[in-house]
């Protein structure tokens, strides 16, 4: 059970920095809260109480979606509802839609918030590995004199391992920015203990662009979860795809060296072979996502990875 003693809704950074100054005991961030609440309850934490709960998720700043040069610009109290429902984020953003229907359910979805998932750092975090595959960036802010100051980096220098980041004490992830990218095909593969409401063991988010022939990949972007401390970009076989024919052998090729990246210590082996079939089906999928004739898209090679 979770309980506290002040539960604050500030309007504005500068509302939830002075919440942040004026708690004289313990305090917690919390937007959606779909992570706090199942972790707060017997057989898990147990009773938790924590004196002061600021809610940020009603700052305007922090819902605000905006496109420029390039990028997409999302702030931290995002839903992943918007994945679904929101046109331009679901062309602009390829593999997040896909991720955001695995994501639990609806209601869910209506809280969850992309910031929570990241600052959350969980190594089995559905929607890291799609803005990983996206080169997002996350904006931290903290106010210093009375002023509010803001620094950016790489997400995938943000995470730290489970549960750690580069978030520093008494400061907020505002936004996170990422490479908008219309012209690309999106997948995302996952499996877990159950069917439903399923925390990965393994995940993949794949994002291709098509040469104008349809049969080659011209850029090739692969972001994985569930294996190791953190999710990862899969450069090598990115690496090996890029300017290749969508070949059977070049994609199992591509795929081979997969397992290597396990870092989990249990159901290693199981992961290893997971890994390597999500990496295949992935690019397949993205692929046809991008205009790929499904019907020139190795049908054996997707038969045997079915």
């Amino acid at each position: 059970m979770l309980t506290c003693d002040s539960y604050l809704s500030p309007l504005t950074l500068d509302d939830a920095f002075d919440a942040i100054a004026s708690a004289t005991d313990e305090f917690r961030l919390v937007a959606g809260a779909t992570d706090i609440l199942p972790w707060a309850r017997e057989g898990r934490a147990g009773d938790v109480h924590i004196p002061t709960l600021i809610d940020i998720a009603g700052i305007p700043e922090l819902r605000e979606r905006s496109f420029r040069e390039g990028r997409v610009r999302l702030g931290a109290a995002t839903p992943f509802q918007r994945f679904l429902d929101d046109p331009m984020l679901r062309e602009a953003m390829p593999s997040l839609d896909c991720c955001a229907i695995w994501f639990a359910d609806d209601q869910i979805r209506e809280s969850a918030t992309i910031g929570g998932n990241i600052v959350n750092a969980s190594p089995a975090g559905d929607g890291i590995p799609p803005l990983l595959a996206l080169d997002a960036d996350v904006e931290l802010a903290s106010r210093r004199n009375g002023a509010i100051v803001r620094r950016r980096m790489p997400l995938s220098e943000f995470l730290k391992g489970p549960g750690r980041t580069e978030l520093q004490p008494n400061e907020i992830l505002v936004a996170v920015e990422a490479d908008a990218l219309p012209d690309h095909g999106g997948a995302f593969e996952k499996v877990g203990h159950r069917r439903s409401l399923v925390i990965s063991v393994a995940c993949v988010a794949a994002v291709v662009r098509l040469d104008t022939s349809r049969s080659r990949f011209e850029d090739v972007r692969i972001g994985i979860g569930g294996v190791g401390p953190v999710a990862i970009r899969y450069h090598e076989a990115e690496n090996i795809l890029r300017g290749k024919p969508i070949a059977a052998e070049c994609i199992e090729k591509a795929a081979q060296t997969a397992g290597t990246l396990v870092q989990s210590r249990s159901r290693q082996a199981y992961r290893r072979g997971v890994l390597e079939g999500f990496v295949v089906r992935a690019l397949l999928e993205a692929a046809k996502d991008a205009g790929g004739d499904p019907h020139a898209l190795v049908p054996t090679l997707e038969e045997g990875y079915a």
